[in-house]
């Protein structure tokens, strides 16, 4: 029997419900209602426009380990669809993905809109309605249908609703007023406000892998560290920013942060090779050759904080030295704020995911009403994992309308 569907929102667990759904039932009338002029805005500027889709984790309990918000509970779920679902999934539509060396995983042609198009297409194919500028002011069950009001006045009717309306405060808003318990948004992937002499004007300088912690909230984590006009990014940081999201805002965004520009070395490991370097090249300036793959311009700045710049390394005293391996490997910026991508960023929060079945990803408070995305207070670190949950929650969701 066919069935109206309305999923409200225009982003990537929307599409991938709608084409999943439209699949499974190619007789539903399935109609999608994006608030903004945009759809698929995350998608096309997600990895710097090539789309990060998946990551290449392929065990489930593996894979849970990447979210802050969700690990228990989305357990379940991975063993139905999971990295490998979306990577087959993806190639069955005509998309090959490949992996980088970190894990990532984009589409072959580094191109955002090679995963946009795939799922506008897949919408045509299908014939799915789709309404722009249509934000949902009302949502209410009655008489066994859901009636659905937009800003503009349109009123829509449905068996079926789904909601992929992402961090949308007044959709959030909304479902508090329906019963729903909401947990209150946090930007979870921000990059750290740091000014500070040693990284001034050092913008667009990377290290490949260091580790950095937050001692007041034993937070620690490791990867490419960016050094950018407002203070610190990358890897590293975004993935600190998330697990500490609820903490760093309860510290108003004031903190210190430790950074080990080796990556990995003990302060003891780090003077032993800097002594062995001296005892090696008694003669070189200790500026001319960087040391522990530093960019050039950063080893600069650490060498003369510690007063070590005019030197060669044969007149560098044990206690420099020292000083200067503490410096390497556990500095000390204190971060003033957070910056985000815009558009782009994470947030935690959502609906309290106790109060969804997280079998089907159907509210157990309303009949025929179901959700998947960052509407959920599901979030993960950077690297595709946010991504994986949406597809996980749109696809499971789509076999079980």
């Amino acid at each position: 029997m066919s069935k109206k569907v309305i999923v409200i929102g225009g982003g990537a667990a929307g599409f991938f419900f709608a084409v999943n759904c439209a699949e499974q039932h190619p007789d539903y009338r399935i109609t999608i209602l994006e608030k903004s002029g945009k759809l698929l805005e995350k998608v096309r500027i997600s990895g710097g426009g090539r789309c990060n889709v998946t990551h290449a984790c392929l065990e489930p309990r593996a894979l849970t380990k990447f979210y802050p918000r969700g690990e228990k509970e989305l357990l379940g779920a991975f063993h139905r669809f999971m990295t490998g679902d979306t990577i087959s999934w993806y190639d069955a539509h005509g998309v090959e993905l490949k992996t980088e060396d970190d894990g990532r995983m984009f589409p072959v042609t580094d191109d955002s809109e090679t995963i946009a198009q795939c799922l506008l297409s897949l919408a045509d194919r299908h014939r799915i309605r789709i309404q722009t500028h249509q934000e949902v002011d009302t949502l209410e069950h009655r008489d066994g249908q859901w009636h659905v009001t937009t800003g503009h006045g349109e009123q829509y009717s449905a068996d079926i609703v789904f909601i992929a309306s992402g961090s949308a405060l007044r959709m959030w808003d909304m479902l508090r007023r329906m019963g729903y318990r909401v947990a209150e948004p946090v930007p979870s992937l921000f990059t750290f406000n740091i000014e500070d002499p040693r990284i001034k004007d050092l913008q667009g300088l990377s290290v490949e892998r260091a580790t950095v912690t937050i001692p007041g909230a034993k937070l620690e984590e490791s990867g490419p560290l960016l050094i950018t006009h407002w203070g610190m990014s990358g890897p590293a940081i975004l993935k600190l920013s998330a697990w500490g999201a609820r903490i760093l805002k309860d510290s108003r965004y004031s903190f210190d942060v430790t950074v080990n520009w080796t990556g990995a070395l003990t302060t003891n490991e780090c003077i032993d090779q800097l002594k062995a370097y001296r005892t090696e090249y008694p003669k070189r300036t200790i500026l001319s050759k960087a040391q522990f793959k530093l960019p050039s311009r950063l080893w600069e700045r650490l060498c003369l904080h510690t007063g070590l710049a005019d030197k060669n390394w044969a007149d560098a005293t044990n206690k420099e030295i020292e000083q200067l391996a503490s410096e390497l490997t556990r500095s000390t910026y204190h971060v003033t704020g957070k910056s985000t991508f815009k558009d782009e960023f994470v947030t935690c929060g959502g609906v309290e995911l106790d109060q969804i079945d997280l079998k089907t990803f159907r509210s157990k408070l309303h009949p025929d009403l179901y959700f998947a995305g960052e509407v959920l207070n599901i979030d993960a670190i950077t690297g595709g994992f946010n991504f994986q949950a949406a597809w996980t929650g749109a696809w499971i969701a789509a076999q079980n309308v």
